[in-house]
């Protein structure tokens, strides 16, 4: 339990948490690399079709660890030995087949507001705030920050966020499509693994198509999208998964997917 990142998975769910709570999970070299690895180690079990991201203590992540910084003696190498892993494992999870969903509450800030504007889905509880907070410390987003931003609340927004660095609240990160539900914080977690168990349920092979596709529509020609969902559908046409969804449909049941 004293592991910056805390593992678990079950019924095609892994959890990632972060776990320093006692400093608002700010990110320093131990939970970067612990980060990374458990990526990793959770992208290796093909049963895995949800990762959720969660956060123990008050807050989900408040950021780089600044005493980190402050104390080191070479700054560059300090920041490239917390964001180094932190990208390693985001790169990971962006390309991956699993959806990533992200549960938060409490202070989002830096990397943490970066960290869950970059994954699939996000959940929030009522009590969460946003701040992208680099501009206050003198450098620039990263964790992604910069890359998802733009393209969730548009370009003259996220640079508003990111130049300025004013705290949102839940009700204003919904408004912006931030994120995609705000809940009571009593009940963050039982919506969270209600979401997640519902993409776990569904055919693992549409859903890594979607996540690709809708993650490519932004830097992929007309043409080459087109090609690309062609080419999705028609794979996923061959699943026996669709095979038992048409069946389902004209049963009017509830399709049962295996992921073959």
């Amino acid at each position: 339990m004293n592991a910056p990142i805390l593992v678990e998975s079950a019924d095609g769910i892994a959890r990632l948490t972060f776990n320093r709570p006692e400093r608002l999970n700010a990110i320093d070299v131990e939970m970067a690399e612990a980060f990374a690895s458990a990526v990793e180690t959770v992208l290796r079990d093909s049963a895995i079709r949800v990762i959720l991201l969660t956060a123990k203590g008050r807050a989900f992540v408040a950021g780089g660890d600044l005493a980190s910084f402050r104390s080191a003696a070479d700054k560059v190498a300090m920041a490239d030995a917390i964001i180094g892993p932190m990208h390693k494992g985001l790169k990971r999870l962006a390309e991956a087949p699993a959806i990533v969903l992200c549960a938060a509450h409490g202070a989002i800030a830096g990397a943490g507001m970066s960290i869950l504007s970059f994954v699939d889905l996000a959940i929030v509880a009522e009590d969460a705030t946003f701040n992208m907070a680099y501009a206050r410390v003198g450098v620039p987003p990263d964790c992604g920050g910069s890359w998802a931003l733009p393209r969730i609340v548009g370009l003259r927004r996220a640079l508003e966020l990111a130049l300025l660095a004013e705290t949102i609240d839940a009700a204003e990160a919904l408004r912006l499509g931030l994120v995609n539900r705000v809940v009571p914080r009593p009940l963050l977690e039982e919506e969270a693994l209600k979401t997640a168990t519902r993409l776990a349920k569904a055919a693992p092979a549409a859903m890594a198509r979607t996540k690709m596709l809708m993650r490519g529509a932004f830097t992929t020609a007309v043409d080459e999208h087109l090609d690309a969902e062609r080419s999705g559908f028609a794979s996923c046409a061959a699943t026996e998964d669709f095979i038992e969804a048409l069946d389902a449909f004209f049963g009017k049941r509830s399709p049962r997917f295996t992921g073959r």
